[in-house]
């Protein structure tokens, strides 16, 4: 009864609050972001991506060509605070979902100065470009499930849990979070000089999904090696991770940036997207499952000398679940053949399915979100429908 109550009062929420009206994202040329922009465009937003050039070679972005199918295309680092400012003062979007970072574990240790900088300084030159933007009224800032000091308990980490981080990606990450938590006491809450801006933070456990070449990513040093015939080498083979199809997070934060417009007290703060506790699974377990979706390859696992790698990590997702009706709907096997299936079509096809593969799979997880009752309006299925019918 508790639950049905709960989601008749956010069912009044949509995902149609997005259309005709102007959305920012940064990091919109990555993975994750140009997923996020995909669907932003299916919900009728018009979409201002701001961003370095896409990070790999193929990238979704460019298989895509998302610069064609957004409304502004615009290459800028984050850590320019004047052009990122200007951006924003000219587009006047009302929304703000925040992505661009410094993402690789490994890369910070190389270069932990980089990464502090675009992670840290970079959302601050964000929050001071929302500051100073009058037409916003949410944002979403994505931060990482490692923003939490990992003590590598067996259960979930908690929005109220510490933050902390040994390496410099995940310091940088928890520093983020609490850069986020005084601007929003400082600026943004009841009055404050910016009172009415409602700004949440994400932090999403690992994502797979097709079109991620990411450096030093499981599933895409898998999906390489498997396309070129080689053996997959893996280490640390026993890390647990909270893996997820991408548009589990994705939907997460289109769902609470709805949520942040109509009621931006109650849903402003920290949120966990993550899959079921009991569903995440090793690296070994992951590659073994992506491996029969593919239909044949080997792995290896490989012994070598590595900086400190977290051995557990799993999020507790009770909140956005109790909070906000969010709850995953793939299995990790649904997410692992998603994946898989996006791969080799996309290789199969020479890239030729990449943009029609992305948009129905879009389709695909509203329609399974909405058959497990995600309170999303049906008009935001009615909108995914008719514009994947007139792209294709």
């Amino acid at each position: 009864m508790q639950r049905n109550t709960l989601s008749r009062g956010l069912s009044r929420a949509s995902l149609g609050v997005y259309r005709n009206r102007t959305v920012l994202v940064t990091g919109h040329t990555g993975f994750v972001g140009s997923w996020l922009c995909l669907w932003l465009k299916q919900l009728g937003a018009r979409v201002v991506g701001y961003a370095l050039d896409p990070p790999t070679e193929p990238s979704l972005f460019e298989t895509v060509a998302l610069d064609k199918r957004i409304d502004r295309h615009v290459i800028g680092d984050v850590r320019d605070s004047r052009k990122l400012c200007t951006v924003l003062q000219d587009c006047e979007p009302e929304y703000v979902f925040h992505l661009a970072a410094q993402p690789i574990v490994r890369l910070s240790y190389a270069q932990p100065r980089q990464t502090f900088e675009t992670n840290v300084l970079g959302t601050v030159n964000v929050l001071e470009a929302i500051r100073m933007t009058p037409s916003v009224r949410t944002a979403v800032i994505v931060t990482s499930d490692k923003c939490y000091q990992n003590r590598e308990w067996v259960y979930g980490y908690r929005e109220t849990d510490r933050l902390g981080g040994r390496d410099p990606y995940s310091s940088s990450k928890a520093c983020t979070e609490l850069v986020v938590d005084s601007y929003r006491q400082s600026f943004f809450d009841d009055g404050g000089p910016r009172d009415g801006v409602a700004i949440a933070t994400a932090r999403a456990g690992n994502i797979i999904g097709g079109g991620d070449w990411g450096e030093d990513r499981l599933l895409p040093d898998c999906v390489r090696a498997l396309s070129q015939g080689h053996t997959i080498s893996i280490r640390n083979p026993n890390a647990l991770r909270p893996w997820q199809f991408v548009l589990e997070p994705v939907s997460g934060y289109l769902w609470l940036a709805a949520l942040l417009h109509s009621r931006p007290s109650e849903f402003a703060g920290a949120w966990n997207f993550g899959p079921r506790h009991d569903l995440a699974v090793t690296v070994e377990q992951l590659v073994q499952m992506f491996l029969d979706c593919w239909g044949d390859g080997d792995y290896e696992i490989e012994r070598i000398d590595a900086w400190h790698e977290a051995g557990l990590l799993r999020l507790d997702t009770s909140k956005a679940n109790a909070s906000l009706a969010w709850r995953p709907t793939y299995s990790i096997y649904d997410a692992i053949r998603q994946t898989a299936s996006w791969y080799q079509e996309f290789y199969d096809s020479r890239g030729a399915i990449a943009l029609d593969r992305t948009l129905s799979q879009i389709e695909e997880y509203a329609q399974a979100a909405r058959a497990k009752c995600i309170p999303w309006g049906e008009e935001d299925l009615h909108a995914l429908s008719n514009a994947s019918s007139q792209t294709h």
